[in-house]
């Protein structure tokens, strides 16, 4: 007897969590399915394109970064994802006069998932376009790295969001990829958007899923390859960094390392990346981060130093990630706001 009641009891709460805590959409189908589609050879033929020297740096508002910025048009076209401006047009004009002297006009990228059951909430996936551009002495800094690999991983998990739709399995909550530029020169991009024309309004945006550099190790990490730095996790929802380390458990177990989200790390990494523009106006954030390395903002990070399967493995996670927030029956809350 007390067996059949602990078992009616562990199936009660099963339930129970399953309604209230955790994605019932996500237990219906096989997600494994659309996270393989992020592959190894896809981000290295794509990053290998976009961190070439053809693109000149990426420096905003200069030739190469124009490229850069079709370059995300067209995979967004060619794979059916649409732009929540409509008629095929993927940018958001920034102008001239917003940037400090000397800085050209420049655009942010936008593509757009509806979401089937709740439109109205938005998550973003974010990453910057940009890069420093050509140093003085006439090398190229291509940024393969930073944040060639944020970007090509954002176009990815986008492409395996759109073969679940296309299986008939789209999210509940929509979805906006948001590639920024200007990051490099003062978070220009990320601020045009949170602070003068969202194109959601804020208060329906659940989180941002902020990629900026995760195509390499850090010298710290050379023993323990299977990692990831996150920050901001905890600043303002203690249930996205549970969602967070729930995933990770569930799919992955690397190591999420912790070291720069600690308020007084001397780095101040938290401030110096597209999300801290939505945490700024409380919106939930994560930034997945490799660490610096001795090719950071030089010539040499090249997409031949990529680890191109620790790159895909990261962006697989950020897309189980992503998967969860958009398909949980509520959207994460807020439970520590700024003042």
């Amino acid at each position: 007897m007390k067996k059949i009641v602990f078992l009616l009891s562990f199936l009660s709460l099963q339930y129970c969590n399953s309604q209230n805590n955790t994605s019932t959409f996500e237990k219906e189908i096989d997600i494994s399915k659309y996270a393989s589609t992020i592959t190894s050879e896809a981000l290295k033929e794509a990053l290998y394109i976009y961190a070439s020297d053809e693109f000149e740096g990426r420096r905003t508002g200069e030739p190469g970064q124009k490229k850069a910025v079709e370059f995300i048009k067209e995979f967004y076209l060619n794979n059916g994802i649409p732009s929540p401006l409509g008629n095929n047009d993927y940018f958001q004009e920034i102008p001239e006069s917003f940037f400090k002297s000397g800085i050209k006009a420049s655009e942010n990228v936008v593509a757009f998932i509806e979401g089937s059951e709740k439109p109205n909430e938005v998550l973003v996936l974010s990453a910057h376009l940009d890069h420093i551009g050509i140093s003085s002495d006439g090398q190229i800094n291509n940024g393969a790295d930073d944040d060639g690999s944020g970007t090509v991983a954002v176009l990815e998990i986008a492409k395996a969001f759109k073969a679940a739709i296309n299986d008939g399995n789209r999210p509940k909550r929509s979805i906006l990829f948001l590639h920024v530029t200007g990051e490099e020169l003062g978070l220009y991009g990320s601020r045009y958007y949170t602070d003068v024309d969202p194109i959601f309004p804020l208060i329906n945006t659940i989180a941002d899923l902020n990629i900026d550099m995760i195509g390499r190790i850090d010298p710290k990490h050379l023993d323990n390859t299977d990692y990831l730095y996150l920050i901001g996790s905890d600043k303002l929802s203690t249930e996205l960094h549970n969602i967070s380390e729930e995933v990770n458990e569930r799919y992955f177990q690397m190591e999420f390392d912790y070291t720069y989200n600690d308020d007084n790390d001397p780095n101040r990494f938290y401030y110096r990346s597209d999300h801290y523009n939505f945490a700024k106006n409380n919106i939930p954030v994560i930034f997945y981060f490799n660490g610096t390395h001795a090719d950071y903002h030089r010539p040499s990070d090249t997409p031949d130093k990529i680890e191109y399967d620790l790159l895909a493995k990261r962006a697989q996670l950020i897309f189980y990630t992503a998967w969860e927030l958009t398909n949980r029956n509520k959207r994460i809350t807020v439970d520590k706001a700024n003042n």
